[in-house]
């Protein structure tokens, strides 16, 4: 494993090889371990980078102001652009998970962002264990860190897509990252929290009212995970509590909260992983 300053050594080398010195990179930051990783390292060496945050009325606040202290500090340009409208209209009336058609607002955004702005490059967070490793970057000419992409019209850097998200959390732990965490739950063991509208049952069909309980239950359930350090989050509106580590008096209190929603706290289902 390499460390942090080797890191930013071989992606400076990489950048001045590939001409990015010459670049406006635009970094899709969402504030999480990696997109805050990929954006200290090239910060560390030397680009002209910014960084872009794409927020909506359902997102955690505490995690986009902690984004927005950490580019603060790292002295980078910060664009925040809310999404809401777009997403309601692309994801409401069709089936969970929202996840997907999110990452399509928030990408054609991305692009005529960048395009609008005079950025050349979009930069992202994929580490080598994300899922775009494979089918997608087969298709790319050379290195698969900087790939242009027919269908999208513009470049993308991924400086981490060569490391695990195991590499990735010791990299961030060395140069002292520790993203705000809202405990929740996630689709992984490692820590890759989003938001809390990716709770929302498989196969159920998307409104504004499911959109508006999957915020609300889980913000509450979050002070739960955060006063006892155990993740937690709650689908619904199946009301089912998915948690690592959770103990009984802790899903006490979570079926408390879910009670206070119309979820059966007696009959609500818990997965305990």
């Amino acid at each position: 494993m390499r460390d942090i300053e080797s890191v930013v050594e071989e992606i400076a080398r990489f950048s001045g090889e590939h001409g990015l010195y010459e670049k406006r990179i635009l970094v899709m930051f969402s504030g999480g371990k990696d997109s805050s990783l990929a954006l200290h390292i090239l910060k560390e060496a030397d680009l002209n980078v910014s960084a872009l945050t794409f927020f909506h009325r359902w997102s955690w606040r505490e995690t986009l102001n902690w984004a927005m202290g950490f580019t603060k500090k790292l002295g980078v340009e910060h664009h925040l652009v809310d999404v809401t409208d777009g997403l309601l209209r692309e994801a409401a009336g069709r089936k969970g998970p929202i996840c997907i058609n999110c990452k399509k607002v928030m990408l054609w955004n991305a692009k005529w962002f960048a395009i609008n702005n005079g950025f050349d490059i979009l930069a992202k967070g994929d580490n080598a264990n994300d899922k775009i490793i494979g089918a997608l970057l087969d298709q790319c000419e050379g290195d698969i860190r900087l790939c242009g992409l027919p269908r999208i019209g513009i470049p993308f850097f991924r400086p981490l897509i060569k490391y695990t998200a195991e590499d990735v959390e010791a990299l961030a732990e060395e140069a002292g990252i520790r993203p705000y965490r809202m405990y929740e739950h996630s689709r992984r063991r490692q820590w890759r929290e989003g938001c809390p509208l990716q709770y929302i049952d498989r196969e159920e069909i998307v409104t504004e009212k499911l959109m508006d309980l999957a915020y609300r239950v889980n913000y509450e359930v979050s002070k739960i995970a955060r006063k006892r350090k155990v993740r937690v989050s709650v689908r619904v509106p199946s009301f089912e509590v998915m948690c690592w580590d959770c103990d009984g008096e802790t899903l006490r209190e979570v079926g408390e909260i879910i009670s206070k929603f119309g979820g059966d706290e007696s009959g609500t289902s818990a997965r305990k992983t």
